[in-house]
């Protein structure tokens, strides 16, 4: 099979994951775990027949279309090295994309030419409670087609690892794991320095979660809070935690598109509550910029459900922007003097990664509005010349005043490989053999051929 020099789309997904099975049917099947919204199928791709499940789940968020190269990438790995399946006694089964509808409304970006402005101007990320992985009213009450179709999995396989593939627009790669895996650190360090990708020593994901080691991170238990904090701090329960009653060990690999050096760049600042002020400011001004450009733009909408699809994030973005703003603000403090959420200790990395966020959601905002005006064909507000200006702006400043330069999608896809593999491999050691398969009535029988589906 040819390597992908670019991302794949939801059909190309699906079309090459059958056509490795045809050429390895004895130890590969694929077969249909669920139906999206919108109809789409949802594929597994097994891999091997042990009795220790991993699994792998691509596409979790629309934009962030790494994983399903990894995702096949990872099955060539298994189906070519026995050591990776009858020899670790495992079963490899990669869910090709959790929100394959998603996926589809980023296709405009998915093949190239890859700059920084296309992919704000097409990207897609749908609002919180539209992301399948989060459970903000537990497990019991998930409501999304593609969240349930990803319990019900977890709750079969019981899986020893769990690997949710992710992407990073601009910065570094990092992991985020549910229980340790010891020696992860060092092996994310090595491979990372020979594929050259930066690793995030100060992610804004992670900024008040313990490091376990440099760009490994512990997610802490799920806790009750607000919308607010759920979106900025994973706060609720989520799909990542689901599975952990059974012993399971989740690691969220994270890989960037465009690096940026100085997200690894772990020496004290000179003057951080300069640098933070200024991040502060900066959000504070490009949200005002942003409101006023929703405002102008929202009496000219048609009411519609592609309109809300859009719209959704852009709250969500708009809702979250101000309190992010204060929370990184030396200067407001709660009323006793005290500040209000404390920060931890600053590097470089972690200043770095602020103002990359802070621009991030800028960026993304700005990004959706032009999509709705382009979109309508129509711009009665006169709103595009200035969302364009801003756009060009803020990616300028990733590429000239962060750095940011593309990493090509081959290299992406096997840093992540890697990574999900030295994951593997740490977990495994400690994984109890199972006997069962986590997949009833499975064989080696031929798999069932796509078009009958």
């Amino acid at each position: 099979m040819p390597p992908l020099l670019r991302y794949p789309t939801v059909d190309e997904l699906g079309a090459r994951a059958a056509a490795l099975v045809a050429r390895h049917p004895a130890d590969a099947r694929l077969r249909r775990i669920g139906t999206s919204r919108a109809g789409t199928p949802m594929w597994l791709l097994s891999v091997g027949h042990g009795s220790r499940q991993a699994l792998v789940v691509a596409g979790p968020h629309a934009n962030e279309p790494v994983g399903g190269a990894t995702a096949l990438r990872l099955a060539e790995r298994a189906l070519a090295d026995s050591r990776l399946t009858a020899g670790a006694d495992a079963t490899w089964n990669l869910l090709l994309c959790l929100d394959p509808d998603g996926l589809r409304r980023n296709a405009a970006w998915l093949s190239g030419p890859y700059t920084l402005g296309r992919y704000f101007r097409k990207f897609f990320r749908p609002g919180f409670l539209e992301q399948p992985e989060w459970l903000p009213d537990g497990a019991a009450a998930a409501v999304l087609p593609e969240t349930r179709a990803l319990l019900g999995l977890q709750d079969e396989l019981r899986p020893f690892l769990q690997c949710s593939l992710h992407g990073v627009d601009v910065g570094g790669g990092f992991v985020e794991l549910t229980r340790e895996l010891p020696g992860l650190a060092q092996r994310v360090a090595h491979t990372a320095a020979r594929l050259g990708i930066p690793r995030e020593l100060g992610a804004y994901d992670t900024l008040y979660w313990p490091d376990i080691g440099p760009a490994v991170y512990r997610i802490p238990p799920p806790r009750r809070g607000d919308l607010v904090a759920a979106i900025t701090e994973a706060a609720v329960e989520s799909t990542w935690f689901h599975p952990h009653r059974y012993g399971t060990v989740t690691a969220v690999v994270e890989a960037p598109m465009w690096g940026v050096a100085a997200v690894e760049d772990g020496s004290p600042p000179a003057d951080r509550d300069a640098v933070l002020r200024a991040v502060s400011r900066t959000l504070r001004r490009d949200t005002r910029l942003l409101r006023r450009l929703l405002d102008r733009i929202r009496p000219h909408l048609a009411a519609g459900p592609d309109a809300a699809r859009l719209l959704a994030p852009v709250d969500d973005y708009l809702l979250v922007c101000p309190g992010l703003a204060d929370a990184w603000d030396p200067d407001c403090g709660a009323p006793d003097g005290a500040a209000a959420h404390p920060m931890p200790p600053l590097s470089t990395a972690h200043l770095t990664a602020l103002r990359i966020a802070g621009r991030r959601l800028a960026l993304r905002t700005a990004g959706l509005l032009h999509q709705l005006v382009a979109g309508a064909a129509r711009d009665p507000a006169g709103v595009l010349p200035e969302l364009d200006q801003l756009i060009d702006g803020w990616c300028a400043d990733y590429r000239d005043g962060c750095g940011a330069r593309w990493i090509p999608v081959a290299r992406q896809a096997e840093y992540q490989t890697r990574v999900v593999l030295a994951a593997f491999d740490l977990a495994v050691r400690h994984a109890p053999a199972c006997s069962r398969s986590g997949e009833p009535g499975w064989g080696y029988g031929a798999a069932v051929p796509m078009h009958r589906e």
